[in-house]
């Protein structure tokens, strides 16, 4: 595995997901209270042994720059290993990323610099937990070009996904980019299912930068590793199939693409109930994330002595349940439940305050809101179509900073922490500095 060096693409703007991604990147969302998206290769990247890892930052990269810095600066650079992050160079062409391939392509110094024979190609928005030592040996004991790792689906989700052919030596003949349902080839292995691509992409390191010089020349590429760069190498490259589905261990064949509200909602869910789909509890293969300076949970009774209960949910540190209750539910860290307030199947980010007698039912609530008491919100969704909040088409409904009756968190209530203004003589020359600058 020291000879794999990592890429993780990881700028993507999240579009839609909305109002999640007001102030992030999609990677750097939260997800499952304590942890952002971004945690969940990059712990499936340390538990397999790749040591050398390169993130590649975009749009509004700031609050994943500082996550990174805080949760994943800890490999020992004396050894080669390390976690960096790399923002758009503009060195190869003097544009923004123009698609995946370009994204690497724009980085294609690094790579060379770092000298490995492998490169592993990642995105850093999925949700999964999967072993690359397993994809790597294969890759290697074949002798192939590229690799790419592979999940079965159900013909009907073929549309959102790269659609993969293979032969009985699990040769790569064939690859669709989303094809309508109805036509998407099936797979050798489960003529009822179909194998989907994961954008999980093992190259050997010559065959790489090849294919990112040539597609980078032609100017009718969209520049993707999906559209473009993998349909050219079939036939002219050993391409082969890794079907994560047959790897051992927990959660498997277990893989979302997080890229809608949707998505994310679901995602979360299946943290939960007796047996998760997803568990963040697997000793064996545990996810690592930047823990913050919190109070534990803390479950109180209210003045009329109503208890504050928690139930099939995942609560975070400096959260405080005081008198009401929270069943199946996310609960990010320095979240505020007051007395008689009942919170369902949702999930809250982090420094949210709910109001005493509020009912919150299927919705995702943005960070640093407070909800007023007696709010209600997807309980009656034809009363929250009339209220103007977004729905999604799930059925979710989605508070954050633009919805009607919300406002935003500026007290340092029960569980949240206050940010500490700069003083005055520190902040005025900057703010005049800053001015300066903008009228030049």
């Amino acid at each position: 595995m020291h000879e794999v060096l990592t890429v993780l693409l990881a700028g993507g703007a999240g579009e839609r997901l909305g109002p999640l991604t007001r102030e992030h990147c999609k990677p750097a969302i939260p997800f499952g209270g304590i942890y952002r998206l971004v945690d969940i290769p990059l712990s499936n990247c340390i538990n397999s042994g790749l040591y050398r890892i390169c993130v590649l930052t975009q749009h509004k990269a700031l609050s994943l720059n500082r996550h990174i810095r805080q949760a994943w600066h800890f490999l020992p650079p004396e050894l080669g290993a390390f976690v960096e992050t790399l923002p758009p160079m503009r060195r190869n062409r003097d544009t923004w990323y123009l698609g995946t391939a370009d994204a690497v392509y724009q980085n294609m110094a690094t790579i060379i610099d770092e000298a490995a024979p492998y490169t592993l190609i990642l995105a850093a928005d999925h949700v999964y937990k999967m072993d690359y030592r397993e994809m790597v040996a294969q890759h290697v004991r074949l002798n192939a070009d590229v690799t790419l790792a592979t999940i079965h689906i159900d013909p009907r989700e073929a549309n959102r996904f790269g659609i993969v052919t293979t032969n009985d030596q699990q040769q790569v003949i064939a690859f669709a980019e989303k094809p309508p349902a109805g036509q998407a080839p099936r797979s050798r292995v489960d003529p009822t299912r179909c194998m989907a691509s994961l954008g999980i992409y093992l190259f050997s390191t010559p065959i790489l930068l090849a294919a990112l010089v040539e597609d980078a020349a032609d100017l009718h590429s969209g520049h993707d590793f999906g559209h473009d760069v993998l349909p050219r190498l079939l036939g002219t490259c050993s391409v082969r199939a890794y079907d994560l589905s047959a790897q051992p261990g927990a959660a498997v064949g277990y893989w979302r693409d997080v890229g809608t509200l949707d998505a994310y909602f679901d995602a979360n869910m299946d943290l939960l109930g007796r047996r998760p789909r997803f568990t963040l509890h697997d000793v064996d293969w545990p996810l690592r994330a930047a823990m913050p300076a919190l109070p534990p949970a803390r479950f109180a009774f209210a003045d009329d002595g109503e208890p504050g209960t928690a139930v099939d949910s995942l609560v975070s540190s400096g959260c405080v349940v005081e008198g009401g209750r929270v069943t199946h539910c996310v609960l990010s860290p320095s979240v505020n439940v007051k007395s008689h307030s009942l919170v369902e199947e949702s999930v809250v980010l982090s420094h949210v305050s709910i109001g005493h007698k509020c009912h919150l039912r299927r919705c995702i609530v943005a960070e640093h809101l407070t909800i007023p008491d007696g709010f209600v919100a997807g309980v009656r969704l034809a009363d929250d179509q009339r209220a103007g909040h977004y729905i999604t088409d799930g059925g979710v409904v989605v508070l954050h900073a633009e919805s009607p009756g919300l406002g935003r968190l500026t007290s340092s209530a029960p569980g949240h922490t206050a940010r500490v203004p700069l003083p005055v003589t520190l902040r005025e020359p900057a703010l005049a500095r800053v001015a300066t600058t903008s009228d030049r």
